[in-house]
């Protein structure tokens, strides 16, 4: 997570929401991103499918099952739904998003009955990926 953090950091300083992550399989980083929606004009680049595209890459596959997903906020439909079809077996949030969260922000879509659903572990961090949030929005006010 911490590294999702540095990532997450490396976000805020080119003006993008703070959101950091990174995918591991057997304990090693196959996959990583950062928020990009700003940079690329892409509503699709969320710090996930960043990671994901990478993973995908990195492991020649679309199938991530093994994988571990550490994210700086809790995912978003979009993301969860990327989650759930790139077969990632666990994810790792450390804050919680009261506006579009989809692992029990605002709903939980990992409750649904879906095939290979990833385990979820929320608030890794907690503190440290809220005041990053915080930090940059305040800096937008």
């Amino acid at each position: 997570m911490r590294l999702a953090l540095a990532l997450a950091e490396e976000a805020a300083t080119a003006g993008e929401v703070p959101v950091g992550c990174v995918i591991l399989r057997d304990g090693q980083i196959v996959g990583r991103g950062r928020n990009r929606r700003e940079e690329k004009q892409s509503a699709l680049s969320h710090a996930e499918t960043e990671a994901i595209r990478e993973a995908n890459l990195t492991l020649d596959s679309w199938r991530l099952d093994g994988c571990e997903l550490y994210v700086t906020l809790e995912p978003c439909p979009m993301c969860a739904g990327a989650i759930l079809n790139a077969r990632i077996s666990r994810v790792y949030y450390g804050a919680r998003d009261e506006r579009m969260g989809a692992c029990g922000g605002v709903m939980n879509l990992y409750m649904e009955d879906y095939p290979n659903r990833p385990a979820l572990v929320g608030g890794i961090l907690e503190r440290e990926c809220r005041e990053i949030l915080g930090r940059f929005f305040r800096g937008l006010r």
